[in-house]
């Protein structure tokens, strides 16, 4: 899964589709994620990392992630691997 290339994500976390106009804002770990998604890292490549630096533990990363990609996805700022969105 990646970002949408037409995504625009601002270092405070404003994101922009232009596509349909919607702008939402999310948290700085959700900047992360997203710039993560967008150099077409892994969910285990996330995962480890965040894991890594924040206290938190798998099983809530992992349902916490799901719900922001569920987000992601519901405003049409995934794509998969075709370049269709998810």
């Amino acid at each position: 899964m990646r970002i949408n290339k037409n995504i625009a994500i601002s270092d405070s976390g404003l994101v922009f589709n232009p596509v349909n106009g919607e702008s939402f804002s999310v948290n700085p770990i959700g900047v992360e994620i997203i710039s993560r998604l967008k150099d077409g890292k892994t969910r285990e490549e996330i995962s480890k990392d965040v894991l890594e630096r924040y206290t938190v533990d798998k099983d809530t990363f992992d349902k916490d992630f799901q719900d922001f990609i569920s987000i992601l996805s519901h405003h049409n700022i995934l794509e998969d691997n075709g370049g269709k969105k998810a």
